[in-house]
């Protein structure tokens, strides 16, 4: 009897030992879990918190008729069309002497590209700055910018550095003049990619991943809807039903690729629709998004309890009432939730945008479906195959938007689920 019981007790002391291993190597799976999603967002906002802002040079800028071929009395639009390179080029003598050809050359690739733009809107603002002379913040080069933000090495070779020893001797002599600073990027928010890194913005890959979503929201959701409600209310169970519901749920495990070759293939091959709109991105977007849909509408739908179409059917309704006027507003809250989810899934795709050509460089922002555009993850994606440096901080800024769009889409989901869902 002693014995028997010893045994229990051993064998219970293993179990408990056992859960206890259990216990802790599940709370360990969860620590390495979010060590390792801390460590990638720490990262990626110490990578990416630099693209919000940019390194400027202040200079004094004469706004000299003698290089400018307008004037306060012309209108914006003369203003727009105008060349501002020549005032560009007599700022950078106007407040660096004696610069013979080559140095002129140096000093003048220490400021932005856009150099000329950057004059021109402002004086689009400030007309009556004609023949004056005001101090200006000019935004520096990315290369300068890079150095200033400690992201590239001074100590290395000059073979080495895209700036070069002099380059380096006038961002000295500036610095102790107190005219180097930092200024908050909006032209992170408010342009279109370009090849210079310190002008390229995020705002026409938005743009374009809009335009991408509405179009897959509409051509998706009614789709969706309209299925899910007659496969789950009108057609009776059996071997085809069963078929349809299989090859849907084999249709959401399909890789997104593959519904990229079929917005190629069908959409720009077979119905020959213009490459590299957000209208064929928007459907491609959708067949892939349609099964996602269509699950968590059956799911919504078969959570209605039998008991609300057994009342609206012996209170008179048809069977169409009783669906459209009880059942699917019952539904609706769970449709809403796998739709937004369905849509943020989209968002992030790159792939299928690849397929139908809304991965390629377009400066100019969209003004609606039928524009080339690109998507925020295609975006992201020729960011970061960029040789530029400056490109890397871009890519995590980039990034960190997905992020938080993603987020705050998932969020919307969860707070129309609390605030509308009913409890049974």
């Amino acid at each position: 009897m002693l014995e028997s019981i010893e045994k229990n007790m051993t064998n219970i002391k293993k179990r408990l030992r056992a859960e206890r291993r259990f216990k802790f190597y599940g709370q360990l799976g969860v620590f390495l879990s979010l060590l390792f999603v801390t460590l990638l967002m720490l990262k990626i906002f110490t990578t990416g918190s630099g693209a919000f802002f940019r390194t400027t040079i202040e200079a004094d800028v004469f706004f000299d008729p003698n290089f400018m071929q307008v004037d306060k009395n012309s209108s914006d639009k003369e203003i727009s069309r105008a060349s501002f390179e020549a005032l560009a080029d007599s700022v950078v003598n106007y407040n660096f002497k004696d610069l013979n050809e080559d140095r002129f050359i140096k000093v003048r690739e220490m400021f932005t590209r856009r150099f000329d733009y950057q004059l021109r809107d402002y004086f689009l603002g400030n007309k009556d700055d004609y023949k004056k002379t005001v101090k200006l913040k000019i935004t520096a080069s990315s290369d300068l910018d890079q150095i200033v933000k400690g992201n590239y090495p001074r100590n290395v070779p000059e073979a080495q550095r895209k700036i070069n020893d002099y380059q380096l001797s006038i961002l000295d002599e500036l610095n102790k003049q107190e005219r180097i600073g930092s200024t908050f990027n909006f032209w992170f928010f408010t342009n279109g990619d370009s090849r210079d890194p310190e002008t390229a913005g995020i705002w026409g890959a938005i743009m374009g991943s809009f335009y991408a979503l509405m179009v897959c929201l509409a051509f998706a959701f009614p789709i969706g809807l309209f299925a899910s409600v007659y496969l789950e209310e009108y057609t009776k169970p059996g071997k085809i039903t069963d078929l349809i519901e299989v090859n849907i749920n084999n249709l959401a495990a399909v890789p997104s690729i593959v519904f990229g070759l079929l917005g190629l293939g069908m959409l720009i091959g077979v119905f020959n629709m213009p490459f590299q709109v957000p209208l064929v991105g928007g459907l491609t977007l959708g067949f892939m998004t349609l099964p996602t849909i269509i699950i968590a509408c059956r799911s919504s739908l078969r959570a209605v309890p039998p008991s609300i179409r057994h009342g609206a059917l012996a209170l008179g309704a048809t069977k169409t009432q009783t669906t459209f006027h009880h059942v699917v507003p019952l539904a609706l809250p769970g449709t809403l939730t796998g739709t937004i989810i369905g849509m943020a899934q989209a968002l992030g795709e790159t792939a299928p945008l690849l397929m139908v050509g809304m991965v390629a460089f377009v400066m100019e922002i969209p003004g609606g479906p039928l524009d080339p555009a690109t998507g925020l993850p295609s975006q992201i994606y020729l960011w970061s195959e960029s040789a530029e440096r400056g490109f890397i901080e871009k890519t995590s800024a980039g990034i960190m938007l997905l992020l938080l769009f993603l987020i705050v889409m998932n969020l919307t989901a969860v707070l129309i689920r609390r605030k509308v869902e009913v409890k049974w």
